[in-house]
């Protein structure tokens, strides 16, 4: 019978936070999610490079989770490794007008990190609720900014433990998608490089765009933000809303009322209920107007 992972690797790994059958859910802004058969927590990147050298002699490829606000998980758990970042934490200058945030730094205390040295150009990621190693990975952007404007570098560890620094053309940031799409690692840190402004004229912009967040977006459920990348064209909100379905559900998981880009859990909504509301939402929008909308929340599959 093979070794429990959480004895293997709590043998490997002394001192690494280690959380065996760890609900998922805890960890996803929709609130779903069974459990993980271990998940890692490094605080450090040489946590990280030990945890990753583990599954490496194991022959084991880890998930990685940030924020988990862009993240469905399934009902049944993922068997494996997951490895949480939220523990790559560090903030600090490090070059004239330029910021490097650790993976698990939250973007509004990114923003925040910004206002507070007097540096503008991420007021817009100040509602945005995830990570940086999560929006780097796909350019997450609102309010017309996007992080490809600022951002100028990535450390990304390899799962053989090289580490490698992509400056901003490497990184291949666009609409919604990275170069790291491609490539089995973490993100480790990013660079961001901004321009000084006022700091009162800064936090007005963010208490603005906070404020339109809150009037437009159901922030009072769990969800995973927009559910749907914009499509060619036109706005995945519009072109639901238009097909009828504002409010429409599948058990818990529901069309939101307020903003009908966002599928939100009512309370006791499961994995297969946001996944039938996704197929059936992609479904009628076709046949109402011909587009096809593409997930924007990445699905993680049920591998047990």
């Amino acid at each position: 019978m093979p070794e429990p992972l959480f004895e293997a690797f709590s043998a490997a790994l002394p001192g690494v936070e280690l959380l065996p059958g760890e609900l998922l859910a805890k960890h996803t802004s929709f609130r779903i999610g069974g459990a993980a058969e271990l998940m890692a927590c490094p605080k450090t990147e040489a946590e990280l490079i030990a945890v990753l050298a583990v599954c490496k002699r194991r022959s084991l490829a880890p998930r990685i989770l940030g924020g988990g606000t862009n993240i469905l998980a399934p009902d049944a758990g993922v068997s494996g490794v997951v490895i949480s970042t939220r523990g790559l934490d560090e903030l600090r200058l490090t070059g004239e007008h330029e910021i490097t945030a650790g993976a698990g730094v939250p973007l509004a205390r990114l923003a925040v990190f910004a206002w507070q040295n007097g540096l503008t150009g991420l007021e817009f990621a100040h509602g945005i609720p995830g990570t940086v190693g999560g929006g780097l990975y796909m350019n997450a952007g609102a309010y017309g900014g996007e992080l490809v404007q600022v951002a100028v570098s990535a450390r990304f560890l390899a799962p053989d433990g090289t580490l490698r620094c992509f400056d901003a053309a490497e990184m291949g940031l666009s609409y919604r998608h990275s170069a790291f799409m491609d490539m089995d690692g973490v993100i480790v840190s990013g660079t961001f490089r901004l321009t000084p402004g006022d700091p009162d004229t800064i936090r007005a912009r963010m208490r603005e765009l906070m404020e339109k967040r809150k009037a437009s977006q159901p922030l009072d459920l769990p969800s995973a933000g927009s559910t749907f990348k914009r499509p060619v064209g036109g706005y995945a909100a519009a072109l639901i809303q238009d097909a009828g379905l504002k409010g429409f559900r599948v058990g818990d998981a529901a069309v939101s009322e307020k903003h009908s880009g966002f599928v939100v859990n009512l309370g006791h909504a499961t994995g297969a209920d946001v996944l039938e509301l996704i197929a059936q939402v992609q479904a009628r929008v076709k046949a109402a107007s011909g587009i096809e909308l593409e997930p924007e929340v990445r699905i993680w599959m049920d591998d047990r």
